[in-house]
């Protein structure tokens, strides 16, 4: 399937290949023979992959929230060696309809196939988490990952939360797209619905309880992206997403059965993390390991591509209230002190956003900052 070939990015003085577009320099990035050197990533982080698959676990979710018992004990069990380790799990019988599921990769691959003018219409503004990008050239010159996204948020706490995704559709890009706004707006409060499950096993995996970190999570911010990552002359020196550990709490990824990218790094390995089908890819983020204080790691993963086949995904951030302080629970204090100061998800938020570009050292980088005032950007990142 062909997509909109024409995108915009950083690139050399104008010739017969170049364009401009809403005051943006525009070039056929995808369909040239080689990548721009602001694609091309560091050996380090383009290392091979490994030919072994990761051990995640698949965690039947549904038979533990319905059973409890043995079933939940052994999704605890599971959950708790997993993010022990290295922070990803997948899971299986959360009800989200297989329908909706499809009908939401679908309407992301719509999205995408779209002429540039109209995806420029929903621009993601700077400082933003929302909106269409194209290889974060909004925001940097070099290591570009080879991906189009589009980001749009969900907020129980807005007045317009059974609508919010729906209107955001129609008001930016027309009426036309309503259709499209339901779909992810059904697909927003499904994931909602299987991230608040997974809390719970999550607090009961930490001796917290099955309520707390559900409670806490209750009322937060979601943000919904869609990832396109084209076809690529080079997928060797490039990579669709860098190395990092996401900001947020919680991940929910649902991959594109057909087509495998994912990576996490274990033991000095990029081993994969292969699509299963009806299963959705759970990994913990920085915030949840504040939360942890610590105990629970936050996954390091990249993404990779492919020379010819593209690979579409949808990633569900679940995120606390922006006002909500992040704090451990006092039962995970008790055998050891505190790994992270007290912090806001907007004050994290802020950072990944204007200060820091998001790596495998974010969450020690952002305790600095805010030991050093939340007015003055770190050296580190771009």
């Amino acid at each position: 399937m062909e997509v909109g070939s024409r995108v915009v990015v950083p690139v050399a003085p104008a010739d017969e290949s170049h364009g401009e577009e809403n005051g943006y320099r525009v070039v056929d990035i995808w369909h040239q023979r080689k990548i721009p050197d602001s694609f091309v990533w560091p050996l380090a982080d383009a290392l091979p992959s490994s030919d072994r698959e990761l051990d995640a676990p698949v965690v039947d979710i549904g038979a533990a929230m319905r059973g409890g018992g043995d079933a939940l004990r052994r999704a605890v069990e599971q959950v708790a060696a997993a993010c022990a380790s290295h922070g990803l799990f997948q899971v299986t019988g959360h009800g989200v309809d297989p329908a909706l599921a499809r009908a939401a990769l679908d309407g992301a691959a719509e999205f995408f196939l779209l002429p540039l003018a109209t995806k420029l219409r929903v621009r993601r503004t700077p400082g933003t988490v929302t909106g269409y990008a194209v290889a974060h050239a909004d925001r940097f010159a070099e290591n570009l990952p080879w991906k189009e996204t589009l980001s749009f948020g969900h907020r129980d706490d807005h007045p317009t939360a059974n609508s919010d995704v729906v209107d955001y559709f129609a008001s930016s890009l027309g009426s036309d797209f309503k259709p499209l706004g339901e779909v992810f707006q059904d697909y927003c409060q499904s994931m909602k619905e299987v991230s608040l499950a997974i809390m719970e096993v999550l607090g009961q995996s930490l001796g917290v309880g099955r309520s707390y970190c559900r409670d806490f999570f209750t009322d937060g911010c979601y943000t919904m992206r869609c990832n396109y990552y084209p076809p690529c002359p080079e997928p060797d020196r490039t990579l669709g997403t860098g190395p990092h550990c996401d900001p947020a709490a919680l991940t929910l990824l649902l991959q594109d059965d057909a087509v495998d990218g994912l990576q996490v790094l274990v033991d000095g390995e990029w081993r994969p993390v292969r699509p299963k089908p009806g299963a959705l890819v759970v990994n913990i983020g920085d915030t949840f390991t504040a939360l942890s204080n610590g105990r629970y790691k936050s996954c390091l993963h990249r993404e990779v591509v492919h020379r010819e086949r593209e690979r579409r995904s949808l990633a569900f951030f679940l995120c606390p209230r922006d006002d909500r302080v992040v704090r451990p629970p006092p039962r995970l204090t008790q055998a050891q002190p505190r790994r992270y100061p007290d912090f806001t998800w907007a004050d994290l938020k802020r950072f990944t956003q204007c200060h820091y570009r998001a790596d495998t050292r974010t969450l020690d980088a952002f305790a600095r900052w805010l030991g050093d005032g939340p007015s003055t950007s770190p050296g580190a990142g771009n």
